[in-house]
């Protein structure tokens, strides 16, 4: 148990960070074990709480791949994926947009003001948030060939209008966003969370992007913790993907980054979210934890 001495000087030495990030805003992707374990739900919950209190404005968009796979089972759809993509016919999207928009989002935003933070949840489809228009996936046939696959409801971003997000900001809210985007004709579309994440943060002007994930990061060998990039250079990234060191789930968290920064946020972090606090020992302290994605 700290002292009464011990905590004034964490919060003195918290200062800096707080005059740095004060009127920033931070969006923060929340997926992974940050989701279904209870004690790290909390944390990632207060932690939001407390930059909204110091004068920050954290924005959050959340995933819920596992659970979308749990009510599919339970209403008899087997889930189908082509390249880690979600097949979503027009029954799947309506069992996607149930859990996404009307039960994960609702659950956090209940989570955040349980403990003291004023939230409001939001789907992409509000105000045209997300306009989105279909993703035609591209697959290697056992045969060698190339082609382009419809894989039904699945969306790319193709602009978002951040209106709604400012507003909610601006009267002391904590939004929380559902990836779930609009088409042309009033469509709905499953969105990749954490590209979702990324655009939103470039249309916000945010100051960082942080993908919570179930890694430590950007590792130079996999299984070795102790060889973790902390900061990735843009211009270093075509060379570790050529050499196998980013492959896999992490590409995508990656380029989502590259994405952002191309849209001009400044700084982007890919953190273990397994770890309590990460959020706050990424932001207020001087090392930082997982990997820093900049120019």
């Amino acid at each position: 148990m700290s002292t009464p001495l011990e905590k004034a000087a964490i919060l003195v030495e918290a200062l800096p960070y707080i005059k740095k990030f004060y009127g920033k805003t931070v969006v923060i992707k929340y997926g992974g074990h940050a989701m279904v374990n209870n004690d790290l739900k909390e944390a990632v919950m207060t932690d939001l709480v407390l930059m909204k209190y110091v004068g920050m404005h954290p924005v959050i968009v959340h995933g819920g791949g596992p659970e979308i796979t749990e009510m599919l089972k339970r209403v008899g759809i087997v889930s189908r994926f082509v390249n880690g993509l979600r097949v979503t016919d027009r029954e799947t999207m309506e069992i996607v947009e149930m859990v996404l928009a009307g039960k994960i989002n609702k659950e956090i935003v209940a989570q955040i003001n349980q403990i003291g933070g004023r939230a409001v949840g939001l789907s992409g489809k509000d105000a045209g948030l997300f306009q989105a228009v279909k993703k035609l996936h591209r697959v290697i046939t056992p045969e060698g060939k190339d082609e382009m696959v419809d894989i039904g409801f699945v969306g790319d971003i193709t602009q978002v209008n951040p209106g709604v997000i400012l507003t909610v900001m601006n009267e002391g809210y904590i939004p929380v966003v559902s990836p779930v985007a609009v088409g042309d004709q009033g469509e709905s579309y499953n969105v990749n969370a954490d590209f979702a994440a990324g655009r939103l943060a470039a249309a916000l002007g945010a100051d960082k992007l942080i993908i919570l994930t179930d890694v430590e990061g950007v590792m130079a060998e996999r299984n070795d913790p102790g060889s973790l990039i902390s900061v990735l250079r843009v211009e270093d990234y075509p060379a570790l993907v050529e050499k196998g060191i980013i492959n896999g789930g992490m590409i995508p968290k990656v380029e989502c980054c590259l994405d952002a920064l191309a849209g001009g946020v400044r700084t982007t972090h890919i953190l273990d979210g397994r770890v309590p606090h990460s959020i706050l020992l990424e932001v207020f302290t001087d090392e930082g934890i997982g990997t820093m994605v900049t120019y």
